[in-house]
């Protein structure tokens, strides 16, 4: 019997965190900070483009944590 697909995202490791306070207001990928950039000066993404953004997007966060901390 297969296992149900959430079961095995849960085993996928947590992403890689970066706090950017005063940056950004909301949690985003780093995967669609790059697409949506290449998006912007006029790039249009293929079907490789977006699994490249997905697995950034799982290994890597930005996020706007707090302000004041070091």
């Amino acid at each position: 019997m297969h296992e149900p697909k959430q079961k095995a995202a849960s085993n996928l490791p947590e992403p890689w965190r970066l706090n950017l306070p005063g940056f950004i207001d909301e949690e985003i990928g780093l995967g669609s900070v790059i697409q949506s950039l290449t998006r912007s000066i006029g790039i249009r993404s293929c079907a490789g483009c977006r699994r490249r953004a997905d697995s950034l997007n799982r290994r890597m966060v930005l996020s706007p944590g707090r302000r004041g901390r070091i």
